[in-house]
């Protein structure tokens, strides 16, 4: 059990210090450089070799990092993994301040994704984000990353006294019932510009250089292992941070073989990835063509390359829920740490076929690591990700798999510490091959 709390606590760490998805795409670049990555940027020429490793990114918050193989790129293929770096949460709006009968100082804010909002209540909160400056040229400003590691904010409740019916299920207004509290109004808190003072000030900055902002909310305290055998990964974020932690680290620590080998961290999976760093852009297709033309192969090796290619799909899965387990389809029941789950719908909102599932289900095998399946009940409608989507946009085998987890969607989420192993060793097996 040392190794996998090892990687467990690791995983906490990395989630605690990625506020964002700017921040976690942060992080994955820190690390990736620590371990002999060169970055890459989309405006240059690529010189690029056999064996080498690279990254880069777009938009401060996605990550395509690759390990390019000994082989013939048109005849070995590509191995991917895809995850997601951002995650349910509110965003925070352009001007703001709001007050309440001049005494408290609120945030206005608006969603983002699909949130449990009523998770997000009565928890110590903070902000974090990027900021924008001017800079010397109008078309590429200054960007700087932001956390305020303090806990600023709190949504409260409504106190039972004065909401009576709250256990009995009430339904939370957006605009109204989750904007988060500041403080007091007072000499020391002024409501005029409070937050780009705010900035400003954690920048060392001027507040006429600051222009714009993408600012979110997160849960201030950190995660932890629970469970009366340390079994559980109590933490936010675990959708989809701990894929991107586990193909981060498979990536690395994989050797060299005749295929290249590509981790890629999307942002925006929670709004349907229709940015142009997301699964619905032409980014990952685009970075795979630029790197067999960097090989020096033309347009037909890029095709080629595509159709001995394979991708999995890494987004987390819903476990067998102790208190709903009518919820479930009545068969395929994955419990959390008893393995990866490969995830299968009729419709195609996942990617998995019979073909696909038994690739990866050939890999566990070799692994050493047991594998799970789950399927919506047939009159439940379920989520999708970012399976379907790459693959609108790249011609590739792939399934969707994740991680059996409970709350998802939670500001806390709960995930198991032998899943978190079980499948770091599946993807280092898939660098294998």
């Amino acid at each position: 059990m040392d190794k996998p709390l090892k990687l467990a606590n690791e995983l906490i760490d990395f989630i605690y210090e990625s506020p964002s998805a700017f921040h976690a795409a942060e992080n994955v670049k820190i690390t990736l450089k620590e371990n002999g990555f060169k970055e890459l940027n989309l405006r240059d020429r690529w010189n690029i070799e056999k064996g080498g490793k690279y990254f880069v990114t777009k938009n401060d918050s996605a990550v395509v990092a690759f390990v390019v193989g000994m082989g013939e790129v048109e005849k070995d293929g590509f191995r991917l993994i895809g995850a997601h770096t951002d995650s349910p949460t509110f965003r925070v709006k352009p001007n703001a301040e709001m007050d309440t009968d001049n005494k408290y100082l609120k945030l206005n804010t608006e969603v983002y994704g699909g949130p449990i909002l009523n998770t997000w209540l009565d928890r110590p909160l903070s902000l974090a984000g990027r900021v924008t400056l001017k800079s010397d040229n109008p078309l590429f400003p200054d960007n700087r990353l932001v956390n305020i590691k303090r806990p600023i904010l709190v949504i409260p409740n409504l106190a039972i006294h004065m909401n009576r019916k709250v256990n009995e299920g009430i339904e939370l207004n957006k605009q109204k019932h989750t904007l988060p509290l500041v403080g007091l109004i007072n000499e020391e808190l002024e409501k005029d510009d409070y937050l780009v003072k705010l900035l400003a000030k954690e920048l060392d900055v001027e507040v006429d250089r600051i222009i714009d902002f993408d600012l979110f909310l997160y849960e201030y305290e950190k995660g932890k292992i629970i469970g009366a055998n340390n079994e559980f990964i109590s933490a936010g974020k675990l959708d989809d941070l701990a894929m991107v932690h586990a193909g981060i680290k498979a990536l690395i620590n994989a050797e060299v073989g005749k295929a290249t080998n590509v981790m890629v961290c999307f942002d925006n999976e929670e709004i349907g990835s229709r940015s142009k760093q997301g699964a619905g852009s032409p980014m990952l297709r685009t970075i795979l063509e630029r790197i067999v033309i960097a090989l020096g192969k033309d347009k037909e090796d890029f095709y080629r390359a595509l159709y001995s290619s394979f991708m999995i799909s890494a987004d987390m899965a819903h476990a067998l829920h102790p208190n709903y387990p009518e919820k479930h389809d009545p068969v395929n029941k994955p419990i959390i740490n008893k393995g990866p789950v490969i995830k299968i719908n009729a419709n195609l909102n996942y990617t998995t076929d019979s073909d696909s599932n038994s690739v990866y289900e050939m890999i566990c095998e070799r692994a050493g690591v047991p594998v799970q399946k789950f399927v919506n009940r047939s009159d439940e409608r379920g989520g999708s990700t970012i399976g379907p989507i790459t693959t609108g946009q790249l011609d590739i085998r792939c399934l969707d798999i994740g991680n059996p987890m409970l709350s998802m969607h939670s500001v806390r989420e709960l995930g198991g510490v032998m899943d978190h192993y079980y499948i770091i060793k599946s993807f280092e097996e898939f660098y294998k091959l």
